[in-house]
């Protein structure tokens, strides 16, 4: 785990099931249940010792395993404000892709709302709902629901729209790299479906295919 170049483990996967669906079942990393004010924290998956899964099947399914307790943020509605109570952002190293590559999977609406190279922990946008991790990405403006995955369980903007493990990704359709909408790319059969994933190793990230690695903070 600590030796540079290699002793990479995968400890979670967030799997999108279906874009269609707004925190309904399959929706771990968020809400299962529906969008509730109630339930701030959804299904308290980001900071619970809940694991889940299989490493043999996470391109395709969520998983969690307890290396995922080293790095996990609380992530609630309402306990912290854009920007000023954002977690890290931890620069990358990429072994395959780069800046430039990782900007250009998200829609042009989006493109100068952050700053590429980056893993950000558990970020905020403008009406206080948190998500989890911007993967290769760091917030500059207070729309992260766009780019960054996981959350709670309360999203209040045209609720409940936000809602779910990839919170906006579709705000302008699904997959067509227009508007606020990523790009084909992120679609991991290539084609144009509602599911996408993205790993969450304690090293390495992977966006929708393309390997990211960051430096470890010690």
């Amino acid at each position: 785990m600590t030796t540079a170049g290699g002793g990479w483990t995968l400890v979670a996967s967030v799997h999108e099931n279906n874009m269609y669906g707004k925190c309904t079942v399959g929706d771990r990393w968020s809400s299962e249940q529906g969008r509730n004010a109630n339930r701030p924290d959804g299904e308290g998956t980001w900071a619970n010792r809940v694991t889940f899964g299989t490493a043999e099947a996470a391109t395709s399914d969520d998983y969690k395993n307890p290396g995922y307790f080293d790095i996990k943020f609380p992530v609630r509605f309402g306990i912290g404000t854009c920007k000023i109570d954002n977690g890290p952002a931890i620069p990358i190293v990429y072994d395959t892709g780069n800046a430039d590559y990782t900007r250009s999977l998200y829609g042009p609406i989006l493109r100068p709302h952050f700053e590429p190279g980056f893993i950000t922990f558990r970020v905020f946008n403008n009406e206080k709902p948190a998500m989890a991790i911007c993967s290769g990405t760091k917030p500059t403006v207070c729309d992260p629901e766009h780019f960054c995955i996981g959350g709670g369980g309360h999203f209040p903007q045209e609720a409940p729209r936000q809602c779910g493990d990839f919170t906006s990704f579709d705000w302008d359709g699904y997959v067509s790299a227009e508007g606020y909408d990523v790009s084909d790319r992120c679609d991991p059969q290539g084609g144009r479906g509602p599911g996408c994933t993205v790993r969450v190793p304690i090293i390495s990230r992977r966006l929708c295919g393309a390997e990211i690695k960051e430096e470890k903070q010690r």
